[in-house]
């Protein structure tokens, strides 16, 4: 990584604020470290005003290039079959709601075809997975309030989705982007625990990590960051073996065990970079 030291300035609620020559001149010792010759490379740094929107463009930029079209690795072709998965998805991998749907869909993808298998039905086909009972009376619910107030069809309004059984703001932050291209930010527990490990957004609730989340994120990013983010705790940085020698952002990272990651993996191991869509289904 690059070490620049640096008088400190004023302090606001994102990081450290420095007055414009001083800016230009870390700015110029960190494109330097991160092989850029110019700043027309990196064109939007230069409306940023604090260290952590820097780096905060660098992370994203690297995650968008290891990975240039993330997506979730739920199996859905509708926006109702994707909203039934992130109902199931809660406690549960993304592999195990895949295969209760690979079984469920073909039966009831629509709400009147969930309506017609009723709640006993829809607990059959998904009762491998974690709170079945709980998300067959939510699905069944939700689909009755689909048919009777939104014509069947999944409503794109937040305070809509919002209102339906079994649909808090993270899941209608997924619908919302998944199924519709919003620029919402969906902070599951990998986000939550990434980004308070690395500080690129920490804070003590969901709703704190989201907003500023959204409020450091590059706009150019923002349709896809709650994905990069996702994959990279799910697959990288990893609750309890977080993979540092193999991660792209590794010296952009504040995680203070990390540099003793790096040295035991130098010392024992040589390790590769990890991909962010390979790898084991970890939890939402």
């Amino acid at each position: 990584g690059v070490e620049v030291e640096f008088r400190r300035a004023e302090l606001d609620e994102h990081g450290l604020v420095c007055d414009s020559g001083l800016a230009l001149q870390v700015l110029k010792e960190v494109l330097a470290g991160f092989n850029y010759h110019n700043l027309d490379e990196l064109p939007d740094l230069a409306g940023r005003t604090t260290t952590t929107e820097f780096m905060a463009g660098e992370i994203f930029r690297r995650l968008a290039e290891a990975n240039p079209v993330p997506t979730t690795e739920l199996e859905y072709s509708t926006p109702y079959e994707l909203l039934v998965a992130v109902i199931l998805s809660a406690q549960s991998t993304d592999a195990g709601v895949n295969r209760a749907t690979r079984k469920l869909f073909p039966v009831a993808n629509t709400p009147e075809a969930m309506i017609a298998l009723g709640e006993d039905g829809i607990r059959s086909h998904i009762r491998t997975i974690g709170l079945f009972n709980s998300k067959a009376k939510n699905i069944l619910a939700m689909s009755r309030i689909l048919v009777e107030r939104h014509g069947s069809g999944v409503p794109r309004e937040r305070e809509s989705l919002e209102a339906l059984p079994g649909v808090g703001r993270k899941t209608a932050n997924v619908v919302l982007n998944t199924a519709f291209g919003e620029a919402t930010m969906a902070v599951d527990t990998h986000i939550f625990r990434l980004a308070n490990r690395i500080r690129l957004a920490p804070g003590k609730t969901v709703r704190a990590v989201e907003d500023r989340l959204l409020r450091l994120t590059p706009a150019e990013y923002l349709r896809d960051a709650h994905h990069w983010l996702i994959l990279h705790g799910r697959y990288v940085c990893k609750a309890r073996s977080p993979d540092c020698a193999g991660c792209t952002i590794s010296d952009l990272c504040e995680y203070p065990g990390r540099r003793r990651i790096l040295a035991a993996a130098s010392a024992g191991r040589t390790s590769t970079p990890v991909s962010p869509s390979t790898g084991r289904a970890g939890r939402r």
